[in-house]
């Protein structure tokens, strides 16, 4: 069973999208900021993707890729981002912080997993 690692600063979107994941045989992992986040991954929490929220107080999405990138066990673990935020700019940032994909909220389940799906092969 893979493991999705999900940060949010939004309890509603934790709710939502583990509730999604969860029905679709994955195990959710959760945390409500980037820099609780950061704390599991460098106390080597085993994650098969990151699903990362762009604008949180404190460190955002972008920051924390860039931060978990630099563990040697993350380097090449599948990252998306789902946010409110659709600016191609933003994209090209967060691709080139090492974001592996991106969804904009609200997504639905379908696309979701898909996305899922297509980055995790």
């Amino acid at each position: 069973m893979k493991t999705i690692f999900l940060v949010d600063d939004s309890a509603t979107i934790l709710l939502s999208v583990s509730n999604i994941l969860a029905k679709a045989g994955y195990t959710v992992e959760k945390a409500g900021n980037a820099n609780e986040a950061l704390k599991q991954f460098q106390a080597g929490i085993k994650a098969d993707l990151l699903i990362t929220d762009l604008n949180m107080p404190g460190m955002n999405g972008i920051e924390l890729i860039q931060e978990v990138r630099k563990l040697p066990h993350y380097r090449f673990m599948p990252i998306l981002f789902l946010t409110t935020e659709s600016q191609q700019a933003k994209k090209a940032e967060a691709k080139a912080a090492g974001a592996s994909g991106w969804i904009v909220k609200p997504a639905s389940a379908d696309d979701l997993l898909n996305t899922i799906k297509l980055v995790m092969r």
